[in-house]
């Protein structure tokens, strides 16, 4: 009798279902089964041409079983490929792919098309369905307008989630008349206002959403459902150009005459800032449904650099949930609307998927929606990237991803619910591949016929989502003609009112973004920035906090190594007072802390400090629990957060910018492991940092520690490249320091918070100088001090024939020379904020040195580097000379022996004939 004779017994959707379960995941069937079913599946790996089953296990089985598991085999194909042979793209014939989910690659055959399989549970049909039925079920839920990813997600139980999802309805639509009214109404305004602005500013740039234009039901849909169905509270979008003037119109009820100031070219009424063109400009709404449900919707302000916001938005998300929702991360959602050819080019976007799921950075998922436009520019998809789709990043990360027709507006409507059912249950990305086109070039004045004549000879031709949508409703007796014309016409009267309006207006306006969070605070100006801010803090409270953080608590045990760093601090404040670099950081932020404040930090290895001088993360020996001692003061009003970041720059520091820019009353700090990495988050400094109060109104207090100093390690890691942070300071827009001793670093950081106005702030921060025995300070100068911009010498001024003015760790090389010669003609002054300048105070400084021969500038940067560019503008009221090594294209040698002798000729040069 044949061994497997029993399987004619049971009930064949039983070993269905149960091989469904085995191909999702093996050890979730029980051993026996698995054992059978391996056997199986080697059995039958290979076809014969005519679809005959190669000898093995699967030859005993009997064949109305065997066909079963070909079912479920088929089943599963259309799940793991079906995404590949959808109907998705309007303009273009797809790509073909190699195997196809024909039913002959699967071990069946046209003549089984009409048998009847238990099989077709597995789709929650509800009972034996023919073969033919059962492909029905699958090209509808596979191939059709959505093709979904997500069979890769390793997670049965997630996988199990997608299934049952996608079953319900063939993963097709149903929405009621209504639902579809306000689908077509959202594709009017969006099809009719791109019309509008086509017709009224021929030419101009406005990177329009046509083609795309189901991005604004999406949108819409999204926002609704997120506050009806899951209680969301507020959202984060960040999106670069294209349909942003659709969605600032359609979706956050910018009034539309504004937008045609901005066409006009009207000058901007506040004459303090420059503003910015009209497709980067960001907007806080807050909106209110009929159902007295609200929403709290921010449109991040963004850059020329497509996708620069993502990092951004993430970070304002993640302070909201850290400070607004108590840690709730389902109470806000986080949108970034991407481009095609952006998101699949740009490396930020793998940095941002990157950091979804770590500790210091995760929002509870992200809606990711790609505007595809199938084109770059002029680049066509084939050269733009290597991967078969554009959201392929997406695998990184195990997000799934659903590619959808732009031109089926209920299907764009239907994907983003799903997608959003995911992010609300799991908190993981999810993405969307909205593919479309675009009508016109880049821009409006480009010609796309240039390069890609064929495609845009089918687009002219193409029919918009609008129209398509409209004739599908008339056709269903869902709207008449009469309907769609009238909603069409209405909107354009209302944007022609718009359009009259606009021409009263005299001039543009910039919204402040997120205003709300920046009540109190007002812009301020360099004369603001100059004034002495109080920064003293009680004496007493520094000792107390200097005992939290040099204290083991109870029931914990650290390291040998961590007890004497701790018996270090104590001994640094309670018997020596002489504090070092590390200890009044702590000090700093312990009294921030009590006062209320918030401090975040994040970075590669922040939470010991590169140079292992912060320690701010000590671990217990035993159960390896990260303890942070500045949170146990039982005085604080605030807390700390610091974090490890991972390898990036870029990302992290946009992340940490948004997160300032969320949240102006916490101390928000990004430290470079050495300070040349900040040239990898270059774009977020010249875009964001640099810029964004003069462009868009928007106030950043983050603060940014950049370890600069020459200690003879090579050219990599001695330069900060001080020069490139001077060269970006104009105006009033950020604040640059190089401190030399620890109070005026701790006066620095406590000056950030305890002003009504903030500024980024760059520091110069030490390396060699964390431990050097001169670098330290007392407990009275951190208890009475204020910063000082300048720090004069202490010298007798009449003996100074010299006056020397440096910067930062080479002050301390000059000193130790000056001693060694015994030399009191040579005056040291150091210049603690490079910009801006306190020019008052250096000329009184001067004044003070009557007998002086020569000023200097010294630097031991060379000389096309370094401030000595910033400071020979600024200080055009004396006969400045400078002293540094000379022009080169490398900050430093590689040589320790070569860096000394370039070191010691500047030291000479400066003493010479002194």
């Amino acid at each position: 009798m044949d061994k497997y004779s029993f399987l004619n017994a049971a009930h064949t959707a039983y070993f269905a279902d149960l091989y469904e379960q085995y191909t999702q995941n093996p050890d979730s069937v029980e051993p026996s089964w698995r054992a059978f079913f391996q056997g199986y599946d080697f059995g039958s790996e290979n076809y014969g041409l005519d679809g005959e089953i190669v000898e093995g296990v699967s030859a005993q089985i009997p064949e109305h079983v065997q066909k079963e598991f070909q079912v479920v085999k088929l089943i599963d194909g259309y799940r793991m490929r079906g995404h590949l042979f959808t109907k998705t793209n309007p303009v273009r014939a797809r790509r073909t792919y190699e195997p196809t989910l024909a039913i002959e690659n699967f071990g069946l055959s046209n003549d089984d098309l009409d048998t009847v399989f238990n099989a077709g549970e597995i789709l929650g049909l509800g009972g034996a369905q023919s073969l033919r039925e059962i492909i029905g079920h699958l090209d509808r839920i596979y191939c059709s307008s959505i093709g979904v990813e997500y069979m890769y997600l390793r997670n049965p139980e997630v996988i199990a989630w997608w299934q049952n999802q996608l079953n319900v309805n063939d993963n097709q639509p149903n929405f009621d008349k209504d639902t579809k009214k306000y689908i077509l109404s959202k594709l009017n305004h969006a099809v009719t206002f791109e019309n509008f602005l086509q017709t009224k500013y021929v030419g101009q740039k406005r990177f329009s959403l046509e083609g795309g234009e189901s991005l604004i039901p999406a949108l819409s849909n999204t926002l609704y459902m997120s506050v009806e169905k899951y209680g969301v509270k507020e959202c984060v979008l960040g999106m670069a150009h294209r349909g942003r003037l659709s969605t600032l119109v359609n979706i956050f009820r910018k009034p539309a005459y504004e937008l045609f100031s901005e066409f006009d070219g009207k000058d901007f009424e506040d004459a303090h800032i420059d503003g910015d063109v009209k497709y980067h400009l960001g907007l806080t709404l807050d909106k209110t449904y009929q159902n007295g449900k609200s929403i709290k919707m921010n449109l991040v302000p963004n850059p020329s650099h497509l996708e620069t916001v993502a990092s951004v938005a993430e970070g304002i998300t993640r302070a909201k949930i850290d400070n607004d929702y108590n840690g709730d991360d389902s109470k806000i959602l986080p949108i970034i609307v991407h481009g095609d050819a952006a998101i699949a080019g740009q490396g930020i976007a793998y940095e941002v998927a990157q950091m979804s799921q770590l500790n210091g950075y995760k929002t509870g998922g992200t809606l990711h929606i790609v505007v595809n436009n199938q084109i770059g520019f002029t680049t066509n998809y084939l050269d733009a990237r290597s991967s078969t789709y554009c959201t392929d990043v997406a695998k990184v990360t195990l997000s799934p991803v659903l590619h959808v027709n732009a031109d089926d507006a209920e299907a764009v409507v239907h994907a983003v619910e799903l997608a959003l059912a995911y992010r609300m249950r799991y908190k993981k990305d999810v993405y969307i591949d909205l593919l479309g086109y675009r009508k016109y070039g880049h821009n409006e004045g480009d010609e796309p016929r240039f390069t890609q004549p064929k495609l845009y000879k089918e687009i002219s031709k193409h029919n918009n989502p609008f129209n398509i949508y409209s004739e599908k409703l008339i056709a269903e007796n869902t709207i008449d003609k009469a309907y769609s014309d009238g909603i069409v016409d209405e909107f354009k009267s209302t944007l022609e009112s718009h359009y009259e309006k606009s021409k009263l207006e005299e001039s543009s306006k910039v919204r402040e973004f997120m205003q709300e969070r920046w009540k109190g605070f007002v812009r301020r100006g360099v004369d603001a920035i100059l004034q002495t801010e109080n920064t003293s803090f009680p004496k007493t409270n520094l000792e107390n906090i200097a005992k939290v953080v040099s204290t083991v608590p109870e029931g914990v045990k650290f390291l040998r190594k961590a007890e004497r760093i701790l018996e270090g601090r104590a001994k640094m404040v309670f018997e020596t007072d002489e504090l070092d670099w590390g200890m009044a950081e702590t000090l700093a932020y312990g009294s921030l802390l009590e006062e209320g404040f918030n401090v975040r930090i994040s970075g590669q290895d922040v939470e010991r400090g590169t140079f292992s001088h912060r320690h701010a993360i000590l671990r217990d020996e035993i159960s390896e629990e990260r303890i942070n001692l500045l949170n146990t003061n039982p005085a604080n009003k605030g807390e700390m957060y610091i974090y490890n970041s991972f390898l990036s720059e870029y990302g992290v520091l946009g992340f940490d910018y948004g997160y300032a820019m969320a949240n102006p009353n916490t101390l928000t700090i990004w430290e470079a492991q050495f300070g040349d990495f900040s040239n990898g988050a270059q774009i977020i400094f010249d875009q964001y940092l640099s810029a964004a109060e003069d462009k868009w109104k928007s106030q950043n207090g983050i603060v940014v520690l950049l370890p600069h100093g020459y200690e003879g390690q090579g050219s990599e890691h001695s330069s900060a490249r001080i020069e490139r942070y001077l060269q970006l300071c104009g105006n009033d827009n950020m604040i640059v320091a190089d401190c030399t001793t620890p109070a005026n670093f701790f006066h620095l950081l406590r000056r950030q918070l305890k002003r009504d106005f903030r500024k980024p702030l760059i520091v110069f921060t030490p390396k060699s100088l964390l431990r050097h025995p001169k670098a330290v300070s007392s407990l009275n100068e951190l208890a009475d001090g204020n910063f000082q911009e300048i720090i004069d010498d202490t010298i007798n001024p009449k003996h100074v024939k010299k006056l020397v003015f440096c910067t930062g760790k080479f002050y301390y090389d000059l000193l130790a020379e000056r001693e060694n010669l015994k030399n009191d003609t040579i005056a040291l002054v150091r210049i603690e904020q490079l910009f801006p300048l306190h020019q008052d105070k250096i000329k009184q400084v001067i004044e003070k040195y009557s007998n002086v021969e020569k000023y200097i500038w010294a630097q031991e940067e060379p000389r096309n580097m370094g401030a000595w560019g910033h400071i020979s503008e600024r200080l055009d009221f004396v006969k400045l000379e400078v002293v540094s090594r000379p022009y080169n294209s490398v900050p430093a040698p590689g040589s320790s022996t070569r860096d000394k002798r370039r070191q010691r000729r500047v030291i000479d040069a400066i003493f010479d004939n002194a």
